[in-house]
C-alpha cells in the first residue's frame, strides 16, 4: 500500500483521475447538450456529434451482440492492473509514467462508460470533403497520447542505445 503513498504514484494516478474527470465532464456537456446524432458544425472540417460506440476503436465489434461490452471492460481492468503495476515499478520515470498514466486514465474513462451505459459516447469529430475520422472523446485522445509517447520513447531509447555502443 506504500507505493500509492509515494509522491511519485500519488502524481501519476492524479494524472489518470484529472484525464478520467476531463473525459466524463465532456462527455456530461454533450450528451446533456446534443441529441443521439445531432451535430453541430464548429468548423469548416470540425463538429460535435454525439453518437454512441458500442464497439472499440473505429467502432470495431460495434455490432457483434453484445458480449463485446463484457470484453473490453474486461481488457479495460487487466489493463489497468497491468499499468498500475508499471507506475509502481517506474514512477520515478516520467518519460514512462506520463503515457502509461495517460493510457490508464483514458481506459477508465472509456471502461466507467461501458460499464454504466453500455456504450462510449464520442463526440469529436474530424471531416474534410468526402474524408472523416471516426468519432472520439477525451479518452480515446489520451489513450492515443499516451500509446503515442511510448513508441517514441522505445525507438527514442533504442537510437540512444545504439548511439552509446
Amino acid at each position: 500500500m506504500r507505493e500509492f503513498l509515494n509522491p511519485a504514484m500519488r502524481r501519476w494516478l492524479g494524472v489518470a483521475f484529472a484525464v478520467i474527470v476531463a473525459d466524463h465532464l465532456t462527455k456530461f456537456w454533450v450528451s446533456s447538450t446534443l441529441d443521439y446524432q445531432e451535430a453541430i458544425p464548429v468548423l469548416p472540417f470540425f463538429s460535435l456529434v454525439r453518437v454512441h460506440n458500442t464497439g472499440a476503436a473505429f467502432s470495431f465489434l460495434a455490432d457483434a451482440g453484445g458480449w463485446q461490452r463484457w470484453f473490453f471492460i474486461a481488457v479495460g481492468i487487466v489493463a489497468t492492473v497491468v499499468i498500475v503495476r508499471l507506475l509502481r515499478r517506474h514512477g520515478h520515470e516520467p518519460h514512462l509514467a506520463l503515457p502509461l498514466a495517460l493510457v490508464l486514465g483514458g481506459a477508465l474513462g472509456n471502461v466507467i462508460d461501458r460499464v454504466a451505459l453500455g456504450h462510449v459516447v464520442d463526440f469529436l469529430y474530424f471531416h474534410y470533403r468526402t474524408f472523416s475520422w471516426p468519432a472520439f472523446n477525451v479518452a480515446d485522445s489520451a489513450i492515443t497520447v499516451g500509446a503515442a509517447l511510448l513508441i517514441w520513447d522505445s525507438v527514442r531509447g533504442k537510437r540512444t542505445a545504439a548511439g552509446q555502443s
